[in-house]
């Protein structure tokens, strides 16, 4: 094809003139903006309203000829079309239109590459202006290979087609309210990567996890159904009509955020999911587990990606009024967590060295949106030279008094230190009476010596179990050891 026939193809697909005139008929879903990542090297859905029977053409300059659907008989429509895959440094601005009759619309300022969901509660909405560092962020942030997307809050009973909110092209004034931990991944993803990354928010502060899970999952599940679903269902508020305005005790309603805030992304392209949740949930624990493994389950699904990355953080240490190191339900809690991670192609990460004893929302969230990006890197895109994990306990060796604590050797790094060159911090031993007393640490090579002058033999170690620890213990890049127990004994 010589370069006059491009030029009128070109102008045939997108003609001259204002292209996305106010239409009558014709609406493409809300997902689908002119400033948006479209996912690279998948098929993509475009999809919307136009009149019933009515032919619709999906144009893209991507592609050497429209590809065409018919409304239904509701006149809803949905054409797939092919996207390449996009090489690195490839940062080049697309358009793609869509047609019907005489009435047209047009998105333009698109690029191609991977679109990201950041979803949860109040330390993923946290937001860049809040973080720790913030001006330095905001200052730098004219990243116009990065676009963000804030799903606005709703809620409701039955699931939406529709929501509110924008693609925005990634500048200091668009980041300063988007999630500092979803910028933060989405930031080193770039960096490393070399593409254009998307990123979308949505999500709530004090959300539960049951609220993102749709209904149908929560009553086909004996244990969820009778947690979640069935005391709500039970309450008079279950049938009062639902609005769109933020509450408390709203955000903690199964099903309702599914409905409103991720139902209608279902069709959206993405690459994967990155959760920050756990704080509204944090007394639960078997019934968390599976809500969550049912949640990541269900979007799976519902995506039709097929077993899409799921990456979430560990809640983080918080005192809850009350600096009593015995006190450790968050602890039985971030137990709970790493037991998500038995799902396949999900994944755990750690902030308690980077956490505030004494704020619920530490600050500190660039590292941890780093290390979500580490992990992406190395099991999503497969750069298996990134190191993204901490070290994970393998086995504790006991004699007399002293313990010996063996990490499994694909989590140490290149070796154990402390971010503060003390002794580690934050081991406790106990005898076969169950008092648990703090012991002394030190680094021996890839292990560390636990020993106590209060227990004369050691039946239990415990590393991090309460509900504060703020830890020193790392490996030598500077991923935190995850908070262990050896034994069993059942929570008080």
């Amino acid at each position: 094809m010589n370069i006059v026939r491009i030029l009128i193809c070109y102008l045939f697909l997108f003609p001259t003139g204002s292209f996305a005139a106010v239409v009558d008929s014709l609406r493409i879903a809300d997902a689908l903006q002119s400033n948006m990542v479209i996912q690279q090297n998948r098929p993509f859905k475009v999809w919307g309203k136009a009149d019933p029977g009515g032919k619709v053409g999906i144009h893209a300059d991507w592609l050497p000829a429209p590809t065409e659907v018919y409304a239904d008989a509701n006149g809803n429509f949905m054409g797939i079309i092919p996207v390449p895959k996009v090489e690195k440094g490839d940062f080049t601005p697309h358009r793609m239109g869509v047609t019907a009759g005489d009435e047209q619309v047009e998105l333009s300022n698109l690029l191609i590459g991977d679109v990201w969901i950041c979803s949860g509660q109040s330390n993923m909405q946290f937001s860049v202006r809040e973080m720790k560092g913030a001006e330095q962020v905001i200052s730098t942030a004219d990243q116009p290979h990065i676009r963000l997307l804030n799903v606005a809050l709703n809620f409701s009973e039955t699931p939406l087609e529709n929501f509110k909110g924008s693609w925005q092209t990634c500048s200091p004034e668009s980041v300063a309210g988007f999630s500092a931990v979803g910028y933060s991944f989405g930031k080193k993803l770039l960096d490393n990567l070399n593409i254009p990354i998307g990123l979308v928010f949505t999500g709530i502060g004090a959300s539960s996890v049951q609220a993102y899970i749709p209904k149908a999952d929560l009553a086909a599940d004996t244990m969820l159904n009778r947690v979640y679903l069935q005391p709500y269902l039970a309450d008079p508020k279950s049938t009062e009509p639902v609005d769109g305005g933020f509450s408390f005790e709203k955000v903690m309603r199964p099903y309702l955020l599914y409905n409103a805030m991720v139902h209608p992304l279902i069709n959206l392209s993405i690459k994967g999911v990155v959760w920050y949740q756990g704080e509204a949930n944090h007394l639960e624990r078997a019934s968390y587990v599976r809500a969550t493994q049912t949640m990541i389950n269900s979007w799976r699904r519902d995506f039709s990606q097929g077993q899409l990355p799921f990456y979430y953080v560990q809640i983080a240490p918080f005192f809850h009024d009350k600096e009593d190191p015995a006190l450790a339900f968050d602890a039985y809690f971030r137990e709970a967590q790493e037991k998500i991670a038995t799902l396949n192609n999900t994944y755990m990460v750690s902030t308690l060295d980077v956490g505030e004893a004494r704020d619920l929302h530490p600050k500190n969230k660039k590292p941890v949106g780093e290390r979500l990006a580490a992990v992406a890197l190395n099991r999503a895109y497969n750069q298996l030279d990134v190191v993204y994990q901490g070290p994970v306990v393998d086995e504790v060796e006991v004699a007399g008094s002293t313990a010996y604590v063996s990490f499994k050797p694909e989590t140490l790094g290149t070796g154990l230190q402390t971010n503060d060159g003390q002794s580690p911090q934050f081991f406790y031993v106990a005898g076969d009476d169950r008092v648990f007393y703090p012991a002394k640490a030190h680094i021996e090579g890839s292990r560390i010596v636990v020993e106590s002058n209060n227990v004369t033999r050691i039946a239990a170690v415990r590393y991090a179990f309460f509900n504060y620890p703020v830890t020193n213990l790392e490996n030598k890049e500077s991923f935190p050891a995850l908070p262990f127990r050896t034994d069993t004994w059942e929570e008080e």
